[in-house]
């Protein structure tokens, strides 16, 4: 099953891709704050549980044909969140009056076919996540950063997969090991240390961090592979050894800079001054 986020319209909608039924699945809670216009997550979510128990009362079929699966939820960590494919999503559409749904219908379709693109030419993803990061505004310099760090994580990722690390729970651990190790602060800490909430890390990183990022991830990799490393407790081992490797390297770099490479740069919008009425 394939993780991913989309944009529609500056709304950030969560998404899986069921590689076995080839079917993407939309957070419904998403879908919802778009046609509701609702930027305020617990509102969008309120709105969903009202509308929700208003179809059950009538007894409409689209809540029951919604799932439930582990999305990023807005302080960072994997919960169950309400999904529904496409299909079920056009006829939820119906229930919510909006302007935008129209346009929402047209997007749902145009996802379903760039994906079964994507799936006959890999480097069509490549080429949307590409487009996304420059439309936020980010440097080609950056991006080409992001990139390599991602290409190096899905490589780290796939040797786990092969080496009985399975659960997302474990994924979780080994990449938190290596990022305290490598920066001095755990992934929670540092994402407060930016003021992220439901945002990734690695897209609110500077170029500093996303290179040592990928130090970090490939040294456990090839640690990992001469270890031969199996399971938890000897990727565990590979994890700590690949990041203090990268930790290393940061202390020497800022030793001689005077800088510190873990910082709280982002980018997020800027505050809006909220101007006091007299």
């Amino acid at each position: 099953m394939v993780n991913n986020l989309t944009i529609f319209e500056n709304y950030k909608i969560r998404r899986y891709y069921d590689e076995k039924t080839e079917t993407w699945y939309f957070s419904v809670i998403d879908i919802v704050a778009v046609l509701t216009q609702q930027t305020d997550y617990d509102k969008a979510k309120s709105y969903w549980t009202t509308l929700k128990n208003r179809l059950k009362n009538e007894g409409s079929e689209v809540v029951t044909n919604c799932d439930q699966l582990k999305l990023p939820a807005q302080d960072g960590k994997m919960r169950e969140t309400d999904v529904a494919s496409p299909d079920i999503l056009l006829r939820l559409i119906q229930s919510i009056p909006s302007p935008k749904a129209e346009p929402i219908k047209l997007w749902l379709a145009k996802v379903g076919y760039e994906r079964m693109k994507e799936l006959a030419d890999p480097s069509l993803s490549l080429d949307r996540a590409r487009d996304n990061w420059q439309k936020l505004g980010r440097s080609e310099k950056w991006i080409q950063q992001r990139m390599m760090s991602q290409e190096i994580r899905n490589k780290l990722t796939d040797y786990w997969k092969d080496h009985d690390v399975t659960k997302d729970e474990e994924y979780a651990i080994l990449t938190n090991i290596i990022h305290e190790e490598w920066s001095g602060v755990n992934v929670k800490e540092h994402k407060d240390l930016k003021g992220l909430k439901n945002q990734n890390l690695r897209d609110h990183m500077n170029e500093a961090e996303l290179v040592f990022t990928a130090l970090a991830e490939l040294s456990t990799r090839q640690i990992a592979q001469t270890m031969n490393a199996q399971g938890m407790p000897e990727n565990t081992i590979a994890s700590k050894k690949g990041g203090k490797i990268a930790k290393n390297a940061r202390i020497e770099l800022e030793e001689k800079t005077g800088k510190n490479v873990v910082t709280g740069e982002n980018f997020l919008p800027p505050k809006k001054e909220i101007k006091k009425i007299k």
